[in-house]
């Protein structure tokens, strides 16, 4: 279910959906909002590591170590258009340029290798299919199923992107830190959330867990 109350989201994360030739494509974006919703949810099921994973339909990757995260959106498409004899400037809709993201991380060199699945993105042009899951609770596992993210509060959305840089920031005093600049092909679709699975007992509507939990 959503998130339903105030918190800090300390344990959102960043994921990017592979399949066994690499990089999953993304989706038909046109089809109806209920079918993408599902396209997407489908296409992270199976969390791999950064590096020694075997690529699988439905995998994905974690950018991990992340210390800052971006405002995550779609900013508004308005060009503001100064008007001669006019106090004030008019706004209209204009043709915005491609929105982009920076996230900075604590620089783990493996993750990043040119062999690494990740590090192949790096200023491929590769598109893929970005997941941001805002999470106040720590789940057990990732994957966008009732069986895991389901199993605590999660509000999702996705996009279409590319990584189009990484620049490593060494530093004497702290750990060294990188910063990846991604650039946004796609609106956010969102916000989308994963509910718990619920089975009927003599009590009511329950969750998975409590059930199994009364078997014990």
């Amino acid at each position: 279910m959503h998130i339903s109350s105030i918190g800090a989201g300390m344990f959102s994360d960043l994921s990017l959906a592979f399949n066994a030739a690499g990089i999953a494509p993304p989706p038909n974006l046109t089809q109806p909002p209920a079918a993408l919703e599902t396209a997407f949810h489908a296409m992270f099921t199976t969390e791999l590591p950064a590096v020694g994973g075997i690529l699988t339909a439905a995998s994905f990757i974690r950018i991990k170590n992340v210390r800052t995260f971006p405002a995550i959106g779609t900013p508004p498409n308005i060009v503001n258009v100064p008007t001669y004899g006019q106090s004030t400037s008019l706004q209209i809709q204009g043709q915005a340029d491609a929105p982009s993201m920076e996230i900075t991380l604590n620089y783990v060199a493996t993750d990043w290798a040119s062999s690494a699945p990740l590090g192949k993105m790096i200023g491929s042009g590769v598109q893929g299919t970005f997941r941001f899951a805002l999470l106040n609770v720590k789940p057990a596992m990732y994957g966008s199923v009732p069986a895991e993210l389901g199993q605590v509060e999660n509000t999702l959305w996705y996009f279409v992107g590319k990584i189009d840089s990484l620049l490593v920031t060494p530093n004497l005093t702290d750990a060294n830190q990188a910063t990846i600049a991604i650039t946004m092909n796609s609106p956010v679709y969102g916000a989308y959330t994963i509910a718990n699975a619920l089975v009927m007992s003599a009590e009511g509507f329950e969750t998975e867990q409590d059930r199994l939990e009364q078997r014990k």
